[in-house]
């Protein structure tokens, strides 16, 4: 089976998240080959072929002639699967290219389990497993799902073709993300609220616990949702990506998207009734317990 993973460049630089999809390949175990809109002097670190297309000649972004250069590179590659990263970049080609092959389509798979893929469901609460039905398949990945590879070695460069295009728009640029109320990118220490403390009226004793150890307060996406915090406080994939020395995890079970976001922490500590939680995968300290029994205990010892 071969792939062509679709890697990401922006704003000049090659973004580190391409080697999530050459984990995933290694994952999967299939024989992988590149395919970049970038630059000669920005070439990722790995062996195998590389489908280069001079980003100077085709902008970071350009739909019509973008999925024209990675379907042209799929049928060199003789790929049978084209993956993407589930990013915005993704999320506009993908379905462009799966067209073009007349490939299904799998988006946002968190996991690889029995040759299926695993796929989110049900506002990510539940996980379903999906087949392929068609001879070719578009994926994308979850960003943070596949530990990213870090392969050494000089890609083989198959430069790109341009062909023309009526392209309906210009790339202009980038635009900054609205400024947020809480810059949880620069907290020291981040202490999130989870589904698990169990309402709203329970939050301020997680902020409290935050304030006693001089840090910021976070939150997971369902609390979010339920309008118990502010989404300036969100951790994860669609909130803030944060890396803080110390991170508390209060009832949150561990969602692939929330723990994107959070898993360059340097020290994690879970609190968690359930031992079996996935986010007690990547916690450096597990403290099994009920949060609304434990948090206020703990504070009270602090502020002693």
């Amino acid at each position: 089976m071969k792939a062509l993973l679709v890697g990401e460049y922006r704003e000049g630089k090659l973004l580190d998240s391409t080697y999530e999809l050459l984990g995933f390949a290694e994952r999967l175990g299939v024989e992988a080959s590149l395919f970049l809109v970038g630059s000669s002097t920005q070439l990722p670190a790995c062996s195998g072929t590389l489908y280069l297309a001079d980003v100077a000649v085709c902008d970071e972004y350009n739909p019509d002639l973008h999925k024209h250069l990675i379907v042209a590179a799929a049928e060199q590659a003789k790929a049978d699967c084209v993956v993407f990263l589930h990013s915005s970049y993704g999320w506009d080609l993908a379905p462009r290219v799966a067209l073009a092959l007349q490939a299904g389509q799998i988006s946002e798979v968190v996991a690889i389990v029995d040759g299926g893929f695993e796929v989110g469901c049900c506002n990510a609460k539940m996980r379903r497993l999906v087949q392929p039905a068609t001879a070719r398949t578009v994926l994308t990945i979850q960003a943070g799902a596949f530990t990213a590879a870090m392969p050494a070695g000089t890609p083989q460069v198959v430069p790109q073709a341009v062909a023309a295009t009526n392209a309906q728009f210009e790339f202009v640029g980038y635009e900054p993300a609205e400024a947020k109320d809480v810059d949880l990118t620069r907290a020291e220490v981040i202490v999130s609220a989870g589904r698990g403390v169990g309402k709203k009226d329970n939050v301020p004793v997680i902020a409290a616990m935050a304030k006693a150890l001089g840090g910021e307060l976070g939150a997971s996406r369902p609390v979010v949702d339920a309008g118990w915090v502010d989404h300036s406080h969100q951790v994860g994939t669609t909130g803030q990506s944060v890396a803080p020395k110390l991170y508390v995890a209060c009832g949150i079970s561990g969602a692939i998207q929330h723990m994107a976001g959070m898993k360059k922490s340097e020290f994690i500590v879970a609190i968690n009734k359930d031992k079996d939680a996935p986010i007690n995968e990547v916690a450096d300290v597990l403290i099994v317990a009920d949060v609304m029994q434990f948090v206020p205990a703990f504070t009270a010892r602090l502020a002693k």
